[in-house]
């Protein structure tokens, strides 16, 4: 396993979404479903959606680049929702918009996640903050 340097020794763990405004991430990266912010080797924050039957969430599209998230202190980390910017295709029920937009000193990322479903299920995205130093 790759071993992670850990920028953020004295502002501890994060907890929770909020927090992250202010720290240093060490890595960024995403896939079509997937946006994983590294904090530490024991810390990130995993952007995804656990999708069931009747549903599709996944990211759109990334503006700007991840690694300027990296290495200087994030000056921006907030969720925005838009249920107006219309749905993608025909025939869908129900959707979502949901950005996610960070900044540092470096530069500006939005997150662009794209949710459709029959309207019966969720189209959000989950936000799981795991730090491994912490036992259940």
């Amino acid at each position: 396993m790759e071993k992670l340097k850990t920028l953020n020794t004295l502002k501890g763990s994060v907890r929770k979404f909020e927090e992250l405004l202010g720290r240093t991430l060490y890595r960024a990266e995403a896939d079509d479903s997937v946006l994983t912010l590294y904090l530490s080797n024991t810390n990130y924050v995993q952007f995804s959606h656990h999708q069931d039957c009747c549903e599709h969430v996944y990211i759109e599209d990334i503006c700007g680049d991840l690694n300027d998230l990296v290495g200087a202190p994030l000056l921006e980390a907030e969720e925005v929702s838009d249920y107006e910017a219309g749905p993608l295709g025909e025939y869908v029920e129900s959707y979502t918009w949901t950005f996610y937009k960070f900044a540092t000193r470096k530069g500006f990322v939005t997150v662009r996640w794209y949710g459709s479903s029959n309207g019966y299920y969720s189209e959000s995205v989950s936000v799981d903050v795991v730090d491994t130093t912490v036992k259940d």
